[in-house]
């Protein structure tokens, strides 16, 4: 496995409370799919794991070198969860074009999250930008 890229991000949980508050389910829907939704919702701690998504969909389209630029949208950028509780990554539209364009193959994602704060860390193998 070759690293070609490598992205990290932390959230405020307390400011995604906020924004969540704010703006409700249109900011929901923007931003989240409707199996990561459910996934969140599901939880005790939803926010938490609301902002671990939030963190590994930044650090991804660090990962791609493109932030919400080059038509790369949160929806995109998917968090699942095998069975065993691992997140992984599924790349949709331009965020899945545009790892293509740039042979990766994989990304591997890490999240953890406590009360005040969530990140996330991607690391994508292939050949690279």
């Amino acid at each position: 496995m070759t690293i070609a890229a490598h992205g990290i991000d932390m959230v405020d949980c307390k400011r995604l409370g906020e924004m969540i508050d704010r703006y409700g389910e249109r900011f929901l829907n923007r931003v989240f799919t409707p199996v990561e939704l459910e996934y969140c919702r599901g939880r005790k701690r939803r926010t938490e794991h609301l902002a671990g998504r939030f963190a590994a969909k930044e650090a991804v389209m660090k990962v791609l070198g493109t932030g919400l630029r080059k038509g790369v949208n949160w929806l995109d950028i998917e968090v699942v969860n095998e069975p065993s509780g691992r997140p992984r990554i599924n790349l949709t539209g331009k965020g899945r074009e545009i790892a293509d364009e740039q042979e990766l193959t994989e990304i591997i994602i890490s999240i953890s999250h406590i009360t005040t704060h969530a990140i996330a860390s991607a690391v994508a193998s292939g050949k690279g930008p």
